[in-house]
């Protein structure tokens, strides 16, 4: 069974259209790049896919479970990191932990075990009672992924999660990603940067609230004529009409 399943998914506000009649499948464990520029559509779509936005038309199923009738499930079923960093800067590591454990429904038991788990896997023994403020921005978004899969989500949705980092740490930011995806957790990904939508296993890429492209980055790459995806996404971007979804 596919992780997401997305049939003519359409929503306007007003006479506006965010997102025009899109198509798509993922499979579990599978990492897919949802790209596109500012203006795009992305957002929009992103947010009926988590469950916080119902669509004006189209059918989808997140999880497996329907995004017109069973949007409390699909909460219940992924994860969630945006780019404006998730978790409270003032609250300690172990705090943070804490809450979101019992924000996903976790027991006790449970929570204990997945920070010792979390803390032990990134490296912050004797940082537990740090404010989370403090942090490098690179623990910052270790945490914050680590934090948004450790309930153990059927699909995360990172939306632009490694924004405004260096190049190392978003290499390795996507170490955590892969391992992920090695454990069946499929991987939603928004992103601004092209060699990042190398990483994915497929991508598709937005423009005017549809998707002008979707498939593989060596397919892609090989039916625009590119040797990256910076030019792919170059040439589609170019023929966008609109600067606001």
């Amino acid at each position: 069974m596919n992780a997401i399943e997305v049939k003519g998914i359409t929503k306007k506000f007003g006479d506006f259209v965010a997102v025009d009649s899109i198509s798509f499948e993922v499979g579990t464990g599978e990492i897919f790049g949802f790209l596109g520029a500012n203006g795009a559509g992305k957002s929009t779509a992103m947010r009926m896919l988590c469950g916080l936005l119902e669509p004006t038309s189209g059918e989808a199923k997140v999880a497996g479970f329907d995004i017109y009738k069973q949007r409390e499930q699909i909460k219940k079923s992924i994860g969630y990191m945006s780019q404006k960093f998730s978790l409270y800067g003032d609250l300690t590591v172990a705090e943070n932990i804490k809450f979101w454990g019992g924000l996903y429904g976790l027991t006790k038991a449970e929570i204990r075990a997945k920070e010792e788990e979390i803390v032990e896997k990134l490296e912050m023994r004797g940082w537990e009672n740090s404010f989370v403020a403090s942090l490098p921005m690179g623990w910052k978004q270790k945490l914050a992924f680590s934090i948004s899969i450790m309930h153990s989500p059927k699909i995360v949705f990172l939306d632009e999660p490694t924004g405004g980092v260096d190049p190392i740490v978003r290499r390795k930011f996507w170490e955590e990603i892969y391992d992920a995806s090695l454990r069946s957790i499929t991987v939603f990904v928004t992103t601004h940067y092209m060699d990042e939508a190398e990483y994915c296993d497929r991508a598709s890429i937005m423009v005017d609230g549809q998707i002008r492209a979707l498939g593989t980055p060596a397919e892609l790459k090989k039916k625009f004529g590119r040797a990256d995806m910076d030019g792919v996404f170059k040439d589609l971007a170019r023929g966008a009409q609109r600067k606001d979804a």
